[in-house]
């Protein structure tokens, strides 16, 4: 059985995920924003098999690293790693908002935060090979402007949420070719469209789908080896925007990320 590291655990897709591995003898490594959210989940779910909690705004970079630190001290076993935790594209009207290292929100919790914490967590999920990252992308893509990743001229949530998951899918083609013969696979997926979550109901969008409807998905990626550097449409194989293929474009992406992030 896995050690499983689940961001955004504590409500809509996350916290589904979360009960269906705990009770099929997985441990659940549980994060959220909220200490008191998430120490009342982490008490349901060891109701049902062995859990942790840990707790991060993942809008903090500093704070990503650290979560990294700790579940990699703390749970030398892990061996997949669940990216779910991510911002909407908030109301029809949402002006532009930055997160505390004063990037784009929804391109640093959708998109910087999961590279970080990857990274973060890469040497255990490497030395616990054969290990999955899984991330959770949207069928809502749209490639950046490299001349304005931050969307600081034009503002629109839609977009900003659409760039912040084509970047995700580039990244996971990117991190795939990086991770070749290392028995660490890392695919991206759209789990369902218009889930019945806080953050679709936040945009004014009658749902469309349950959480159970984008659950299989997830758990196919984090308990089955279904290969690596691929984009699937619930269970179903499928292709993310072809320019996240393009080798030149993801070039261009892995420069940008790695200026963001000063490195």
């Amino acid at each position: 059985m896995s050690t499983v590291l689940i961001t955004g655990a504590t409500s809509g897709l996350g916290r589904y995920v979360a009960f269906e591995l705990v009770r099929s003898g997985h441990v659940v490594l549980a994060h959220g924003r909220d200490p008191g959210r998430t120490e009342r989940l982490v008490e349901e779910l060891r109701a049902e098999g062995e859990a942790a909690g840990f707790v991060a705004d993942l809008a903090s970079l500093a704070q990503v690293r650290e979560l990294g630190a700790e579940v990699a001290q703390a749970y030398p076993g892990l061996d997949v790693l669940v990216n779910n935790a991510g911002v909407g594209s908030g109301g029809p009207d949402s002006a532009r908002e930055v997160s505390a290292d004063g990037h784009e929100l929804r391109l640093a919790v959708n998109y910087l935060a999961p590279v970080v914490l990857t990274r973060s967590l890469l040497p255990v999920l490497r030395r616990n090979a054969p290990a999955r990252i899984v991330n959770v992308g949207s069928a809502g893509q749209e490639p950046l402007d490299f001349a304005d990743p931050e969307l600081t001229r034009g503002y629109s949530g839609v977009a900003a949420y659409c760039r912040s998951k084509f970047a995700l899918a580039a990244h996971t083609f990117s991190l795939a070719e990086e991770l070749a013969g290392t028995g660490v696979a890392v695919n991206v997926l759209h789990p369902a469209t218009y889930m019945d979550t806080s953050m679709v109901r936040a945009a004014g969008i009658e749902p469309w789908n349950t959480v159970a409807d984008g659950a299989p998905g997830v758990l196919d990626l984090a308990t089955r080896d279904l290969g690596s550097g691929r984009y699937f449409d619930g269970t179903r194989p499928a292709r993310a925007h072809e320019a996240a293929y393009d080798a030149g474009v993801r070039a261009r992406l892995t420069a940008v990320t790695e200026q963001l992030l000063g490195l």
